[in-house]
């Protein structure tokens, strides 16, 4: 693990100079969210932040790189999985630092590293400046912090309707799943680094940096962000028993997970006989034969809270969470 305050950017005499790059539309009240971020920043000694929202066009990495070149040295993302992944693809291989402000309903990232929900949390773990360094995964010109997939998990993303999402959070991702269960298995060969290849049935193929998916699920415990590998799990259910079998060992926190086989390796490629739905971190791309993807080693500077000891960075979420309450009120009274 690396973590602590080695290479973290900024003046330790002073605030470093940041950037806010924020959805829109996940924001109820921009205006009122732009003035506590402004305010409780300025309260801790941080120049004020540059903003810049995201289109349906760009969302978020041109506006990254755009911040990066500004001068940025912590970035904060504030949207749903989709606008985290855009800011990352903009901050790979840069020394600026994301600080995560989660806004949407999958919030993976945030999920999988123990980082708050809550925005006074996440204002103060960015503001006590303990950082770490996380593998990134790329497929094609566009990376992933989580998990990258093929097959039903992508069509379950796809059919997934917005509103209930909004509605009901993460479980409405169930109904998603739910209505897939039943569908064909994929035809697949999938080739880790230089070994021999593998042919499989599976309904789905998931290559993962970590290891929880919506709702917290924890798919494969030994997943860890920052190893140099990505995992592979292949997931090869045939009926709604094996389908509930899988499930309950998941959940259950099983060493062995029927129908599903695990992996890993630092350059993955997944062929399948047809086209098939894809995603990266909850976000859907474009469907495809083929998925690949490689493993970025410590490519990405991440704010997290500190103690940091804690394999998941969940230690002292709730004591940030405290301090970032304080630090808000304290802004305004100011």
């Amino acid at each position: 693990m690396t973590g602590g305050q080695d290479g973290r950017p900024g003046d330790p005499g002073g605030g470093p100079h940041s950037a806010v790059v924020v959805n829109p539309a996940k924001v109820a009240d921009l205006d009122e969210f732009r003035r506590i971020v402004d305010d409780t920043l300025t309260t801790a000694g941080w120049p004020a932040p540059r903003w810049f929202e995201t289109t349906p066009d760009d969302p978020g990495r041109g506006q990254t790189e755009q911040a990066v070149r500004a001068g940025a040295e912590v970035l904060f993302a504030c949207g749903g999985d989709g606008t985290v992944m855009s800011c990352v693809s903009g901050l790979v291989g840069t020394e600026v630092a994301l600080a995560v402000l989660p806004q949407g309903t999958g919030n993976l990232l945030a999920a999988n590293l123990g980082l708050s929900v809550d925005l006074p949390a996440a204002l103060e773990v960015a503001v006590e400046r303990g950082r770490r360094r996380l593998d990134v995964g790329a497929v094609d010109d566009q990376h992933f912090t989580v998990m990258a997939g093929m097959g039903f998990d992508a069509q379950m993303l796809a059919d997934t309707s917005e509103t209930t999402k909004a509605r009901i959070g993460w479980p409405a991702y169930v109904m998603g799943a739910a209505r897939n269960l039943r569908d064909r298995p994929m035809r697949v060969t999938i080739r880790i680094d230089d070994r021999p290849p593998l042919r499989r049935r599976a309904r789905s193929v998931l290559v993962a940096n970590v290891g929880r998916l919506q709702g917290g699920v924890r798919l494969l415990p030994e997943a860890e962000p920052d190893d140099g590998y990505l995992d592979v799990a292949v997931l090869t259910p045939r009926t709604l028993r094996h389908w509930l079998a899988l499930g309950w060992a998941v959940v259950r926190r099983r060493d062995r997970v029927p129908r599903m086989e695990v992996h890993r390796g630092r350059r993955i490629e997944i062929t399948s006989t047809r086209a098939q739905p894809r995603e990266l971190d909850g976000d859907l791309i474009d469907p495809g034969r083929t998925l690949r993807a490689e493993v970025r080693p410590q490519a990405l500077w991440l704010c997290v809270p500190q103690p940091q000891e804690s394999p998941d960075l969940s230690v002292d979420a709730e004591g940030a969470s405290e301090r970032g309450e304080e630090l808000i009120e304290e802004a305004h009274r100011e």
